[in-house]
């Protein structure tokens, strides 16, 4: 369960202060995967980094139950003069997980061969997104956060990684961000709309869908 406590956040743009949560009251059920739609700007990314942890509300709290994960794929986190078999041990031990197995599992996945073992400064961005993504998908949590994130690498590495992430969804629940629509509805069952600092849950993701489409007075044409 992901609940809003009387959120509020904003953000000071030049001479004036723009409001992405004006005191939210929402609450995303367990298990559920909700696709979190807005205009570009809305705050969809701050949202999720307050689910996350990674950034407090100006007034209210975030109340989540479970683990919830950084977002799927992001490679920021890890450090470079270390190799991708250490850095995923090292967050193994953050994340109280078995190391010996999350790292079977990683090196794997990212099918990165040898370069798994040199240090992360030497990857390519198409590397680290492999690593970071087998890193996200390896440890099991609760809730996972998927922030505009698409698997890189041919169409067969693909499939793969899409494979493992379903998996995962059928013993946990996300809230993802995607401008494509059409991954929204193959990956979510439920939708949450961001406009103008309000946050409306729809337990239907069409339905949430359509209000997206009317506050950005698009169709599907568009």
């Amino acid at each position: 369960m992901i609940q809003f406590q009387n959120v509020t956040k904003s953000f000071r743009t030049g001479n004036t202060r723009k409001v992405v949560a004006d005191n939210i009251n929402v609450t995303f059920p367990t298990g559920r995967i909700v696709g979190l739609l807005g205009r570009n700007g809305a705050g969809k990314s701050t949202m999720m980094n307050m689910i996350g942890g990674t950034m407090n509300p100006d007034r209210g709290r975030v109340r989540t139950t479970g683990t919830v994960s950084w977002p799927v794929g992001l490679s920021g986190g890890f450090h470079r003069d270390m190799t991708g078999a250490q850095n995923t041990r090292f967050i193994a031990r953050v994340y109280g997980v078995d190391s010996d197995d999350l790292l079977a599992f990683v090196e794997d996945f990212a099918e990165l061969g040898g370069h798994f073992h040199e240090p992360i400064r030497n990857y390519s961005s198409g590397m680290k997104s492999r690593l970071a993504f087998g890193v996200s998908v390896g440890i099991p949590f609760d809730t996972y956060l998927v922030d505009e994130v698409t698997a890189v690498g041919d169409a067969i590495f693909k499939r793969k990684s899409r494979l493992v992430f379903m998996h995962r969804m059928m013993t946990a629940g996300a809230v993802m961000v995607s401008h494509s629509m059409g991954q929204i509805r193959q990956m979510c069952n439920a939708g949450a709309v961001l406009e103008h600092g309000r946050l409306t849950f729809f337990d239907d993701i069409e339905e949430a869908i359509e209000a997206h489409h009317r506050n950005m007075g698009t169709g599907e044409e568009d």
